[in-house]
């Protein structure tokens, strides 16, 4: 390794070990909000669900739309590294890291949101201890925390061998480095095991990412609420859970490589090999979309129109023709066009309009189907307060504050797969130059 492989790793190293100014200004704003957000759940906790906007028969609303928005966002990781790490893409690597991290840590607030929309916390044991099967909401709990699990396996395995190098340079941590390094010294026997390991929990990952988006639908589709109980909500849903996914990586990866200057390894290609992932989803999803509402419409049964109706031109209609425009309209062009999807910005501006419009689509599953009830009671309407908002806010700021803090404990770029990736190369195109020359392998052969 040359000295400048070595200053760049230095780079990735700057972190953990110098914070500014900047950073504490930063921490303490988000500080602030998630204070907001627990001031805002004391006052639910005290008052009930009362302070909220639900009601009868809306008994979903923003708590729920958040659930099903962080347990989508939770694809962006996991799934995609592991795919990504199956297909031998070599790119991935400077990647993988800030991906899988939003996965482990979006997962807890997915699944808080849930605690919240229960209203009593007390009560979320009686899910296990009295728990129905046939319920597609055990199975939702069951999916989820077993895709927890192996998320957090699958994170920290690559981990390793970085927490070695940060025990090794920085002793007053060792504290905290030393039993989670587990020993590694880097032997070829322990890097045999832990090749081995990753690969196998990409592997089983793979299938239980699929399957947690896949049952959050089913609490949804196995009930008759009209366009509710539809089987194309299984797909439809894991393509945008992807979907929203990859929109996370981009604006995550943005902005780590400016607050850290890693220009060096989240280059324009980074942006553009996962811009046009971005832009192949945001065809699918457009595909689901289009197929959901025209059987709606072909069919024409009065419940499902009713729905219909409210959502293309009654009072849904400007968030739903927003939620348009956010997730094809607007990223579609940028992403299309080669001059746009190969920047920065371009690839931000469509990720943040797609997290923009996935946000609104989950928001238009939950809450217009149950504003119109199907027994005869009158229509409601649902307007979240700001108890629902605030905890949003917090959400929202507690995971950028948690992500920010893991930022400066561990590499956010994997400096032992950028090591493992540089010998690979060498050693690739040695053995290439090798076989040209008299002698070589195509020779001997």
């Amino acid at each position: 390794m040359d000295k400048s492989d070595i200053g760049q790793e230095e780079r990735l190293l700057r972190p953990i070990q110098e914070t500014g100014r900047g950073f504490w200004i930063f921490a303490g704003t988000l500080l602030a909000i998630g204070a907001w957000g627990v001031f805002a759940w004391f006052n639910q906790l005290r008052r009930g669900l009362d302070v909220s906007g639900l009601n009868v028969p809306v008994y979903w609303g923003l708590y729920i739309t958040n659930f099903v928005f962080f347990i989508g966002i939770s694809h962006a990781g996991t799934l995609i590294s592991a795919i990504l790490r199956l297909a031998h893409a070599e790119w991935r690597r400077s990647i993988t890291r800030a991906a899988e991290v939003i996965t482990v840590l979006v997962l807890f607030f997915g699944m808080s949101c849930v605690i919240l929309d229960l209203g009593r916390p007390d009560r979320v044991m009686n899910v296990l201890r009295h728990g129905n099967f046939t319920s597609p909401l055990l199975w939702d709990v069951c999916s989820v925390s077993l895709y927890l699990t192996a998320s957090t396996i699958y994170l920290y395995l690559p981990l390793i061998p970085d927490i070695a190098i940060l025990r090794d340079l920085i002793p007053g941590r060792r504290w905290l480095y030393g039993p989670l390094s587990l020993g590694w010294t880097g032997t070829p026997r322990q890097v045999h095991l832990l090749d081995k390991a990753i690969s196998v929990m990409a592997i089983i990952v793979i299938p239980i990412a699929v399957s947690v988006h896949t049952v959050v639908s089913w609490v949804f589709a196995m009930t008759v609420q009209p366009m509710w109980h539809s089987t194309i909500f299984g797909p439809y849903f894991v393509v945008g859970a992807i979907f929203s996914g990859i929109g996370a990586i981009l604006i995550a990866m943005a902005i780590i490589r400016k607050a850290y200057h890693l220009e060096d390894y989240l280059k324009p290609i980074h942006f553009n090999n996962l811009g046009l992932l971005l832009l192949v989803f945001s065809l699918l999803w457009f595909y689901f979309t289009f197929a959901e509402f025209l059987t709606t419409y072909y069919g024409g049964e009065p419940m499902h129109m009713t729905i219909f109706l409210s959502k293309t031109e009654g009072k849904f209609s400007p968030l739903f023709w927003t939620m348009f425009v956010t997730c094809f309209a607007i990223p579609f062009p940028l992403l299309a066009n080669r001059r746009t999807r190969g920047t920065v910005w371009g690839c931000v501006v469509a990720s943040v309009s797609v997290e923009v419009g996935m946000w609104l689509e989950r928001f238009l599953i939950v809450v217009p189907s149950l504003s119109n009830p199907r027994l005869p009671l009158t229509a409601a309407t649902y307007i979240p307060s700001w108890v629902e908002w605030s905890l949003f806010a917090a959400f929202i700021a507690i995971f950028m504050l948690l992500y920010a803090v893991f930022t400066k404990f561990f590499p956010i770029v994997s400096i032992w797969e950028i090591r493992e990736g540089r010998e690979s190369s060498v050693r690739e195109v040695s053995e290439r130059v090798e076989s040209y020359l008299p002698g070589g392998a195509e020779s001997a052969s």
